[in-house]
């Protein structure tokens, strides 16, 4: 297959492309758009607003999820806030300080149009929420409140205490239970896609399984939109739900869709350390702490054992404000990661295993009072009191660095169209709007910009070209991937070996963790890339799947996913192996500055490394799409 990639961004100045676009994209006439159905899958914030607005416009849609309600998807453990260019504060922000931010805390490394476009929709995000009755934090005289976040110099997040992931999920499900009442949209729950139909080149269905009954069905439409997440699950250990998976997103990269920038992955700095082996997750703490809570470790190593309050002032290191004294403790995620993996390498890290480092709440709660911190963090204090039994009002917080966020996805368009025509992909699912790190409070911003906002309109533009047509499920291309489907199934059944799927999936995690984690080296990854296939072969001999096909059985949920991510796991490592560089949460030790920050190759690496599948242990075919600046100039990033 030959592939030509075609980011379709339209011609003029970066602030004048996404007006241009709609001036002159191609139009459904409102009649025509009930002829036309959409498969989205995924309900979360991206999921659930695109088809509550494709259902609004008057599209046919068919909704899907894996868990039993919308409102159960991972974007409701969104805790800190969303970002938006509305400069309520009057501190000088804009569309353009919110798109440089972006561009910067990207590492240069995402495509210039589209993080425009996705700070102009910024603005109308919060308007929308608003009118749905989402409710964001107000200050004493019923405005919308705003605070800071890692990586701008202005306070443009919105928020809703340490819940606005949540809160902006239930503004989402509303509208999408409206379209659901009216009978626009199709709802699908407990059932999970396995695998894309295309029909002449084009995705025209998908595969899923009934997670209650074991069902497996086709389902057929115009257009496949996917909005399934990220795939930092890989690593075992992360602070994303145990359901969130690479499933969806993988099976269309071995249909023919291109995987971009697998390798950028993300490193949140405020996460509880792990305490053991038998955790099975880990737990963020939002980034907003950073507002009030200030970072620290002991200055001497043998002052590690000593309580925090023993320790004076004049003997802690608040390093992320000694190194980077123009943001502090709100530096980016992947700086900030970094920092205190250093310090505990250096043997100052506090807590069990020397694994952690303070975030400290006693001076704000000194200068605004234990009530204005409770009012602010009050639900991240408990759930931090819950999970490790001690009072942050009281003591420091213990926090250190966790897998958070992926960066890379499917390979889309300016049209957020991969380049399989008819499959669009949004969200975390793609990969193109954060670069190499996303800062945050962008994760919320990006869902809902792709959902309200750009999907809506550019999916018009392929069912207006003529070739939106939707075949039958009778279509042989169903039979076959139904055919497929079944055989994987029942050979993930007959194996009958003698080690669980967890067991598998925490070797792999381990091993990505060690090697492909915070800090990675030409040998580690080759050594992943050795071990890897290791591991999915003894998977195939070895592993033990209870239960049948035809019944409930989170067992063989689980063992598909982790399936794929043994086949997955080897894509990323090979995409960190060959971008010899270091940009935003890709840290290859080898490339650094004098003072360790990373170390970017502009002139070999300024470009998507988008991956074409050309088989299960075989290599990937590379395919480049160059990243070229027009507004701004790419530089060494400095948070100094």
């Amino acid at each position: 297959m030959s592939i030509k990639l075609d980011s379709k961004i339209p011609s003029g100045s970066v602030g004048s492309k996404w007006t241009k676009y709609r001036q002159e994209m191609k139009l459904v006439n409102p009649a025509n758009k009930r002829k036309f159905t959409v498969i989205v899958v995924g309900t979360g914030l991206a999921g659930a607003s695109a088809a509550a607005t494709l259902g609004e416009l008057g599209y046919n849609v068919k909704a899907f999820c894996f868990q039993d309600s919308p409102r159960r998807a991972h974007s409701i453990a969104a805790q800190g806030g969303i970002n938006a260019a509305k400069n309520y504060r009057n501190d000088g922000d804009s569309v353009y300080r919110l798109f440089y931010d972006t561009i910067k805390g990207g590492d240069f490394r995402a495509r210039e149009a589209n993080v425009h476009r996705l700070a102009e929709v910024s603005v109308s995000i919060i308007d929308q929420c608003v009118a749905q009755g989402v409710p964001f934090a107000r200050e004493y005289g019923g405005l919308l409140d705003n605070r800071s976040f890692g990586g701008a110099q202005v306070s443009r997040t919105f928020y809703a205490r340490g819940q606005t992931g949540q809160q902006l999920l239930i503004g989402a499900y509303q509208a999408l239970e409206r379209q659901i009442h009216l009978g626009t949209v199709e709802m699908h729950p407990r059932t999970e896609m396995l695998d894309v139909v295309m029909v002449d080149g084009h995705a025209k269905g998908i595969i899923t399984r009934d997670l209650v009954t074991g069902k497996i069905e086709a389902h057929a439409g115009n257009a496949v939109v996917l909005a399934t997440g990220g795939y930092g699950n890989v690593f075992y250990l992360s602070t994303n739900a145990k359901g969130c998976n690479v499933t969806a997103t993988w099976r269309a990269h071995k249909k023919g869709a291109l995987f971009a920038n697998p390798c950028y992955t993300q490193i949140h700095p405020t996460c509880i350390p792990v305490s053991g082996d038998h955790q099975s997750k880990l737990t963020l703490m939002s980034e907003s702490l950073r507002n009030d809570g200030r970072v620290w470790v002991p200055k001497q190593a043998k002052d590690c054992g000593k309580t925090a309050s023993s320790i004076s002032d004049s003997d802690r290191d608040y390093y992320l404000e000694r190194k980077y004294p123009s943001y502090g403790n709100l530096a980016p995620r992947d700086i900030a990661s970094r920092a205190a993996k250093q310090v505990c390498d250096e043997g100052r890290g506090v807590g069990p295993g020397g694994r952690g480092v303070y975030l400290d709440f006693s001076a704000s709660i000194n200068r605004l009072g234990e009530d204005k911190i409770r009012e602010r963090y009050g639900n991240l204090f408990d759930m931090y009191e819950r999970i490790t039994g001690e009072n942050a009002y009281q003591q420091p917080m213990r926090i250190y660095p966790a897998i958070h966020y992926t960066m890379g996805g499917l390979w889309v368009d300016y049209e957020l169209m991969s380049n399989l025509p008819g499959l669009f992909v949004i969200g975390e699912a793609n990969f193109s709007d954060h670069g190499a790190n996303r800062l945050g409070a962008s994760a919320l911003m990006q869902g809902l910009a792709d959902g309200y906002f750009v999907l809506p309109q550019t999916i018009g533009g392929y069912f207006a070209s003529g070739k939106g047509g939707a075949p039958s499920t009778d279509h042989d291309e169903f039979k076959k991937a139904l055919s497929e489907i079944q055989t994987k199934t029942s050979k993930l059944l007959s194996i009958k070996g003698k080690r669980t799927v967890t067991d598998f999936h925490r070797e792999l995690g381990k091993l990505m963790w060690d090697n492909v984690g915070m800090g990675r080296t030409q040998a580690s990854l080759k050594q992943a890339l050795e071990r890897i296939p290791q591991i999915r072969n003894e998977f195939w001999e070895n592993v033990n799947v209870l239960g049948g096909n035809d019944e409930l059985n989170p067992a063989l949920e689980y063992a598909g996913r982790v399936a794929d991510f043994l086949e997955f796991a080897e894509l990323l490592t090979y995409d960190a192996l060959q971008r010899e560089e270091s940009c935003g949460g890709h840290f290859r030790e080898e490339y650094q500055t004098e003072d360790g920050e990373a170390l970017r190759q502009d002139d070999k690496y300024a470009y998507v490394a988008a991956w074409e599948f050309k088989g299960v242990d075989q290599f990937p075919e590379l395919h480049k799409e160059s990243l070229v600046y027009e507004e701004v100039h790419m530089t060494q990033r400095s948070y100094k």
